[in-house]
């Protein structure tokens, strides 16, 4: 731990999300940075077809139930996410993204922009930022859409969010990131893109890679339709 760190924890600057440090830093945030690298790895591509997500489980009990841990959740046909940090949060934050996208159709009859439901779910985030007797989300969403264009948006503690071709969060993010800016193109379709995906889950997580502990989904341009990979698929696109 860095010392100027030491000396505003303690000063108490880190007792608030809303206590500035003096050189401008709200360290309730950057903790809950921090969570979100000792989250599970996903990775999100955006291809010229469609877009696809890949989350590790990462289950490390024998006796768990896999199914019951979910890496992978639909907001509406043409929109997913993944998140990696502490899940309830994000189970909290992914149940309001899915009411946004429903109020959306019955209201307008049509399907939510993704950039439209990422800014609603990220004004909620920086809410939380400037609250008092309340913390940061300890959670970063990774959300794939289509409509127009194909996005993968990745979004921040702080309300910020960038789009992305192809990107990752969690543990091994960094690792992940390397391999595709030296092997995503933007040509790639959503075969190819998974193939690479699982690719860069193999080589970073090497012995801890289980193909039962991956979980995929993807949606093509085309229609427009939520779908999650087999274990069939997620196991032929590593040969």
């Amino acid at each position: 731990m860095q010392a100027d760190e030491m000396s505003h924890q303690a000063m108490g600057y880190d007792r608030a999300s809303t206590v500035f440090s003096p050189d401008g830093r709200l360290l309730q945030v950057e903790y809950a940075r921090k969570t979100i690298k000792s989250g599970s790895t996903a990775i999100g591509i955006a291809c010229k077809d469609g877009v696809l997500i890949l989350a590790d489980k990462r289950i490390v009990e024998k006796l768990m139930v896999g199914k019951s841990v979910e890496k992978i959740f639909q907001i509406d046909d043409h929109i997913g996410a993944s998140a990696s940090g502490i899940l309830s949060d994000g189970r909290i934050l992914v149940e309001k993204a899915q009411v946004i996208a429903q109020q959306h159709r019955v209201t307008y009859n049509t399907q939510i922009a993704t950039e439209t439901l990422v800014k609603d779910i990220c004004n909620t985030k920086q809410m939380y930022t400037q609250v008092g007797g309340a913390r940061p989300f300890g959670v970063s969403i990774m959300f794939m859409g289509v409509g127009e264009e194909n996005h993968v948006f990745v979004t921040d503690p702080t309300g910020m969010f960038f789009e992305y071709k192809a990107t990752a969060i969690g543990e091994m993010d960094d690792a992940v990131k390397e391999i595709l800016d030296k092997e995503y193109k933007d040509s790639m379709t959503v075969e190819q893109g998974l193939k690479l995906a699982m690719s860069a889950l193999k080589r970073t997580l090497g012995e801890n890679f289980n193909i039962n502990t991956i979980d995929g989904a993807y949606i093509f341009s085309e229609d427009k339709n939520f779908k999650r990979y087999t274990k069939e698929e997620l196991s032929k696109a590593t040969k």
